[in-house]
Formats: structure tokens, C-alpha cells, sequence
């Protein structure tokens, strides 16, 4: 597997960071790649660091990391230590941290290299603190990594106990830049409390809810909501987030009095019951789910396209946590035919007005984002730990750095050229006006294919069928492209700096070219081996390509 861009530079920040200070935090949003990075980190330092201990804090966590890793990581040794085995017996150990944080468990634990915190944000928590204090103890040359989306805690912990640096952080701007996040479509509703809201006491970790509920849980407010919704989002899976139960119970009253399918989920929900709301909310048979603090992390549901905010956030990173609900990518393989370009988000908790919009951090271009090496770094006054030049906020005590008046920002202008020339593969425009394009490794292909105003991602492995992977923008469809072909390459011979690129097409693909109508004269010099395969590919398949397409017109996807 080739990593991207940005999870090059993470991985390499966090080598580098471990060299230095042996401890270090990589932030990363939802949908850049965690698992893939500790993976690839992992397996980089493998040499020097053969037992690794990975924590998660649950259990769906455990299954879904060790899957992965063992995809990149074929010839490490992996086994669990959860309630249901204790198997210390891997070079890769991963663990539920509330099985490992028992004494019985933690006596067991052989010395470790290096301990990966998944979710660090957690890492004060006592249980995270045990583990990694016994670790230290039997290996006071262990190094500790974290990877989180949001390293400040609603308490405002600091995670200065563990770590003294924030190695990387990657911005939702650069994963919305680059295709792999949906853009944020955020309206802010006055519907005439902002003044109340700002004057809502505190406590530790919010905003006293039941105060927000007696100013926000009001029937003209309700039914306010529901006409927004109808008005810009009708018909897009969504989450809404309320202050409290009676809350949440009132407003989906009213969605329910309007026509609408919508559930409720609290904390007073069972498992079983809240599992077959959100499979309702996948499927389609629900339309609308409230929720009341549960669904803010673990809730991975890419069809969501609309977040409605009924509540303020004291962090911005709550905001973020619940925005970052409808900014998943749709795959193709798992929910055929369906179209996202982006998601509106409906904001009455004035928590945009407080933070600014996550449209504003898209609009700047980071120019880090895409090159491998040290990245700029500045000291925090607050904590003195070493962090990127470029974050507003302390990965690692939440403080808030002033703006520099010399630091030049400049309006977001990427275009899919730019993607282009930051893949590690060579893109051949078929025809000649971009509205398809290839690109072909060792191991299967990819193309991308405009439809009036989508474009189709389509995809096909070594012996596999062709697929459509991705239905949205342009630069959407090429992320998705490009990222399956990192994914089945896994040699550096298939990138498109390689010399074998631009050998001369040879007789046998001038003849297969000539039964197609393309001939190719012997003066032709810009016909190369490559390029032949490339638009071959695409004239073997024409028939699928073509199906694949009139299906999506017929449909008009299913936006």
C-alpha cells in the first residue's frame, strides 16, 4: 500500500518526533487514515522496535485496527488481549484498555517498545495512565504515540502528563482539499436567543444543558427547525444535536408531526435498540435521528449529509466532533449509486458564530500539507511543548495562539490538475478533453468519467470487475481513484516517474488500437506503452463503462 501525501508527512513527523523526544501526538480528523498511519508506523520502526502495544477504549476498535494492520503489515505478528483472550504472543499486542488497565492483566504484559494510543485524547483517564506508567516501568526506554481527532478534552485536561510535543496535525481544510471529506454547507439561523445562549453558565466540561434547554426547547424554536430542514435539507439522512432528553424528545415530536421519520437516541438508549435506529438511519427507512451526546464519537454513518446544531459547543472541537458526523465520502462497493458533494450544516446553537464556520479553515491553503519533511515548528508559551507552526490551538494543553499579522493566508484555488500532479501515478486523458482520464499500475486500473455535472470513479483490480467506487465531484472521484490504486500497488515501480512509462508502444498494441479504430503512425512519437495500455483499458471496458453510466443518469444518483 502507498500512503498519501499527508499520511507520508504524518508518519515521517511522528519518526522524527519519537527520535527526538521519544513521545509523541498525531492529530488527525475523521477520514484520514489513522489506522493506515499507526500501521505504516509501526511497520517503519519495526526493526528497532519489535513488541508494540496498541490501546483502543472499544471493542469494534480492536477488530477493525488489527484487520487493517495485517493488510499492510503482512509479516508482523499480531494477537488481542481483550475479555475474551489474553495473547501476548505477537510483536503487535492490541488491547481494550479497560481488559489491560486490571492489575490481573497489566502483571502479565511482557516489556513493550513502543505503546500506540488510539483516540489519546483519553490518555489522562486513569485507566490510560496505569497502563502506560507500568509499561514505562518494566521499559524506561519505551516511546508513547497518540492519534486523535480532537486532543482537547471537554474537562480541559491537558495531555501534557504524556506527551510534550504534537508531531503533525492534519486539517480538515487539506482532507476536504484533496477529496477524502465532503465541504461543510453551514447556515447559521438567528432564531433570536444568541444573547441568552453567550450567558449560559459553564460548568467543567459544558454548558449547563438544562439552562440551554429552557432557552432552546421552546415550540416556536421546534417548529423553526423542522421548516429550516424542510426548506434546505429535506430528504438528506441527518443527525441533530440537543441540549437535553426532553429536548431531543420535543424536537422529534415535531419532525414526526411534520411528516418526517425521525428517532430518537439518548444515553438511556439500549444497544440493541440504538443499533437498529442507525442501521434504520443507513437503510433509508429513517430519515432523521436525534441524539443527545451519543452520537458526538464511535458513530461512523458516511450517508449523513446534514447536521443540525441545537445546542451551543464550549470547545470547538465538540463542534468539529459533531460536524465531522456528515463529512464522510461515500464508497461505491457499500452504498451503490449513491451521490454526496457535501453537507449542510444548520446551525442554532450559535457555535459557528463562536468558532467561525469549518468553512474557514477550508479556505486556506496549508503549503505543508503535501510535502514530506520537517515541518515549522513553534513552542506553546502556556505548556512548552513543540507543536506545528500552523495550528491556532495546543494539540496538547488548548491553548490559543494569537494570529500573526505576517503569516500569509491565501484563498483555497486547489483543482483536480493539482491532485493530478501530486499522484504517484501517471493520469492519461483518453480523449483528450478531461472528461475521462486513466491511470493503470501492476495490479488494475483506474479512470475517472464525467456525467454532466458528477464525475464516476471506476475501478478495477487484477482479474477483478469494473466498478464505480466514488459519485460526486471531480476531485471527490479522483481522491477515490487514486486511493484505490495506493491501495492494490504495492512497489514503487508503478509510480509515473519510472522510466519503463516511456517506452515506445509496441506492434501488438498498435494492432489491438487498429481493431478499434485508432491508428497509430509510425511518426507518432507521444504514443508510449503506457498510454496504449491505458486507453485499452478503457476500450476492453467501454461496454461496463457505459452501463455503469446510463444506470447513474437514470437515477440521477440518489442525492
Amino acid at each position: 500500500m502507498l500512503l498519501r501525501p499527508y499520511q507520508e508527512v504524518a508518519v515521517q513527523s511522528a519518526i522524527d518526533a519519537l527520535n527526538e523526544h521519544k513521545n509523541t501526538v498525531v492529530v488527525a480528523p475523521t477520514g484520514a487514515g489513522k489506522t493506515i498511519m499507526l500501521s505504516s508506523l509501526i511497520g517503519q520502526l519495526f526493526n528497532d522496535r519489535k513488541n508494540v502495544l496498541v490501546l483502543q477504549h472499544r471493542d469494534e476498535l480492536v477488530s477493525q485496527n488489527i484487520n487493517k494492520f495485517e493488510r499492510i503489515n503482512p509479516n508482523i505478528s499480531t494477537s488481542i488481549v481483550n475479555a475474551e483472550a489474553k495473547d501476548w504472543s505477537g510483536n503487535a499486542v492490541f488491547s481494550m484498555v479497560q481488559t489491560l488497565s486490571r492489575d490481573s492483566n497489566l502483571n502479565n504484559m511482557k516489556p513493550m517498545d513502543m505503546v500506540i494510543v488510539d483516540e489519546s485524547h483519553h490518555v489522562v483517564a486513569d485507566t490510560y495512565l496505569k497502563i502506560i506508567n507500568h509499561a514505562k516501568n518494566i521499559n524506561g526506554n519505551v516511546d508513547i504515540v497518540g492519534f486523535t481527532a480532537t486532543p482537547n478534552r471537554g474537562d480541559k485536561k491537558g495531555l501534557r502528563s504524556v506527551f510534550t510535543n504534537c508531531s503533525h496535525q492534519i486539517e480538515i481544510a487539506t482532507l476536504v482539499r484533496e477529496g477524502f471529506l465532503v465541504p461543510p454547507k453551514t447556515y447559521v439561523i438567528d432564531v433570536g436567543v444568541s444573547a441568552e445562549l453567550q450567558n449560559v453558565r459553564r460548568t467543567v466540561k459544558d454548558f449547563d444543558m438544562d439552562e440551554v434547554a429552557r432557552i432552546m426547547n421552546k415550540r416556536a424554536i421546534n417548529e423553526r427547525v423542522v421548516e429550516e430542514w424542510l426548506n434546505k435539507a429535506a430528504g438528506r439522512k441527518t443527525v441533530v444535536f440537543c441540549s437535553t432528553v426532553a429536548h431531543a424528545e420535543d424536537l422529534c415530536e415535531e419532525f414526526v408531526n411534520k411528516g418526517v421519520i425521525a428517532k430518537i437516541v439518548t444515553g438511556n438508549t439500549d444497544k440493541t435498540e440504538r443499533r437498529e435506529i442507525l442501521e434504520d438511519l443507513s437503510s433509508g427507512d429513517t430519515e432523521v435521528v436525534v441524539n443527545v451526546s451519543v452520537l458526538t464519537e464511535g458513530f461512523d454513518s458516511p450517508q449523513v449529509s446534514c447536521v443540525i446544531l441545537t445546542r451551543p459547543c464550549s470547545f470547538k472541537s465538540t463542534m468539529v466532533q459533531m460536524i465531522g458526523r456528515g463529512l464522510r465520502t461515500i464508497d461505491q462497493n457499500e452504498y451503490p449509486g449513491v451521490v454526496k458533494t457535501d453537507c449542510i450544516v444548520l446551525d442554532f446553537g450559535t457555535s459557528v458564530l463562536t468558532y467561525g464556520s469549518l468553512e474557514d479553515d477550508v479556505n486556506l491553503l496549508g503549503s505543508e500539507s503535501s510535502r514530506i519533511g520537517q515541518a515549522p515548528e513553534k513552542t506553546c508559551p502556556n505548556c512548552d511543548s513543540i507543536v506545528p507552526l500552523s495550528v491556532r490551538e495546543c494539540p496538547i494543553c488548548g491553548h490559543e495562539f494569537g494570529k500573526d499579522g505576517n503569516t500569509e493566508l491565501e484563498e483555497f484555488s486547489m483543482t483536480e490538475v493539482d491532485l493530478l500532479d501530486r499522484s504517484p501515478f501517471r493520469w492519461t486523458d483518453i480523449f483528450g478533453t478531461g472528461k475521462c482520464i486513466s491511470a493503470t499500475g501492476f495490479n488494475g486500473f483506474a479512470m475517472v468519467v464525467d456525467i454532466d455535472d458528477l464525475s464516476c470513479g471506476l475501478v478495477k483490480s487484477s482479474g477483478g470487475r469494473l466498478r464505480a467506487i466514488s459519485i460526486g465531484t471531480k476531485t471527490q472521484a479522483i481522491a477515490s481513484a487514486d486511493d484505490f490504486l495506493r491501495e492494490i500497488e504495492d512497489t514503487n515501480s508503478a509510480k509515473k516517474g519510472k522510466r519503463w512509462l516511456n517506452e515506445r508502444i509496441s506492434d501488438k498494441q498498435k494492432q489491438m488500437l487498429s481493431v478499434h479504430g485508432i491508428e497509430i503512425s509510425g511518426f507518432d512519437f507521444s504514443w508510449t506503452k503506457y498510454k496504449a495500455t491505458c486507453y485499452l483499458n478503457y476500450l476492453w471496458n467501454k461496454s461496463k463503462v457505459d452501463e455503469i453510466i446510463n444506470n447513474i443518469k437514470k437515477t440521477d444518483g440518489k442525492r
